[in-house]
């Protein structure tokens, strides 16, 4: 059986093209990083006993069938649930998991043999970051309800299954019945009685967090303090350096193979192509609700699918410097300083939201608040001296302006630069 599991995968994966192979190993370097920032979580007490492991299972999601709320391949999709104690039994912290998209047949069915289109590959978690529950570690929510949504539809929680017919395959596009099935199945676990509640997402989970935002607002008490943070969601509507929109025709295919136009905005679809409205520079200003952008000024899952797709570089002069910022040389980092600006610019509205944060660091980075090392230790990149999780709490808890833009590179000596080579 093992052997079996081994070799069926490989018939996929060697059909893979340039740009599948390169996103399969970011997704691979990730996996690295992240084990490489993990640190053990001291138990803690604070006037009741925290929980005494942080393997949390998965849980399957109860009203699947009843909701008709399926994974890419049909599977049952879910959740890790870890209980508050405490002060923060009435209190909730939801990450989305994040893994890119699929934008075709042929890219969806290759997620059906993952985790990331099929819960039968889902496992236990360890949580960390913020959903740490060590408070020197995650001092702000470690008493929290902490709950973490796995990501199996491959659009960001946006498709509908009426786009499956005019498809005529075997995949399920339910990516809004699975947000709206997982909602409810948290209301009746005590989400509905929150006092305080933050909606987090980390890649194309911060952008279904950016979707989803205000809608997490509606489902929750009036009176409750509820908030949400996009970490390394804002996904830039920029060509590549070939001058060609490649990121904005694959955001095309995705919201049109799972008909996720219905998911997006009605004040943005309304005067743009769907599509145009899976990108957030175009709805965030409609977003009621207060938000947190934290994302990397060179963010490299940015720099290598926008900015340097393979189709841009056909003689691979800009391999080196897209997998290691530091073998970039100075034209190149005039280039990538020049993608950084366009985030800012794109950020110049959102910035005079008095409600708003940001944290925009100088990293060359992706995901940061769900492991550790960059969400708050003594090694974490910082900006004047504040971790991400120091001035996500600044903000959340309305203790001061929260608004971080670091320098350009290399000014910040605090950064560990991501390399994936």
């Amino acid at each position: 059986m093992a052997t079996h599991r081994f070799f069926q995968p490989m018939k996929w994966w060697q059909k893979l093209t340039r740009r599948e192979w390169t996103i399969a190993a970011a997704s691979l370097s990730i996996l690295i990083f992240t084990l490489t920032f993990i640190s053990h979580s001291h138990r803690f007490s604070i006037n009741s006993t925290p929980p005494a492991d942080d393997l949390v299972p998965f849980t399957p999601l109860s009203n699947a069938q009843k909701k008709s709320a399926f994974c890419l391949d049909g599977s049952v999709p879910g959740y890790h649930l870890q209980k508050g104690f405490g002060s923060g039994t009435d209190k909730w912290v939801i990450l989305v998991e994040g893994g890119g998209w699929c934008n075709s047949i042929k890219t969806c069915s290759v997620r059906q043999t993952t985790k990331l289109g099929s819960s039968k590959f889902m496992e236990p978690d360890v949580f960390h970051g913020i959903l740490g529950s060590d408070p020197s570690l995650n001092p702000d929510f470690f008493e929290w309800n902490k709950v973490k949504i796995r990501y199996c539809d491959g659009g960001s929680f946006t498709g509908h299954p009426e786009s499956e017919f005019k498809n005529g395959t075997g995949l399920f596009f339910r990516g809004q019945l699975i947000w709206e099935a997982i909602m409810n199945e948290l209301l009746s676990l005590g989400l509905s009685n929150a006092k305080q509640a933050l909606l987090s997402g980390c890649s194309a989970g911060g952008l279904a967090t950016l979707i989803h935002c205000d809608d997490f607002r509606e489902m929750l008490p009036k009176d409750a303090n509820v908030k949400c943070l996009s970490d390394a969601g804002f996904f830039l509507n920029e060509k590549d350096i070939a001058g060609i929109p490649t990121f904005e025709r694959f955001y095309e295919d995705v919201v049109n193979l799972q008909g996720a136009a219905k998911s997006l905005k009605k004040d943005c679809t309304s005067r743009l192509e769907p599509y145009k409205c899976f990108f957030p520079e175009e709805f965030i200003s409609n977003i009621k609700t207060p938000v947190f952008l934290v994302n990397p000024g060179y963010d490299f899952w940015q720099i290598q699918n926008i900015l340097i797709p393979d189709s841009s570089d056909p003689h691979g002069s800009w391999l080196r410097c897209k997998l290691n910022i530091t073998n970039c040389n100075s034209k190149q980092l005039e280039v990538l300083e020049d993608f950084r600006k366009s985030l800012l610019r794109k950020l110049e509205g959102f910035q005079q939201n008095p409600e708003g944060g940001m944290f925009i660091i100088s990293c060359f980075a992706h995901c940061q608040t769900w492991m550790t090392g960059t969400w708050h230790a003594s090694y974490s990149p910082k900006i004047n001296n504040k971790t991400i999780a120091e001035a996500v709490g600044e903000w959340y808890f309305n203790r001061k302006a929260a608004k971080y833009i670091d320098c350009p590179f290399p000014c910040n000596p605090t950064c560990s630069h991501f390399s994936l080579t």
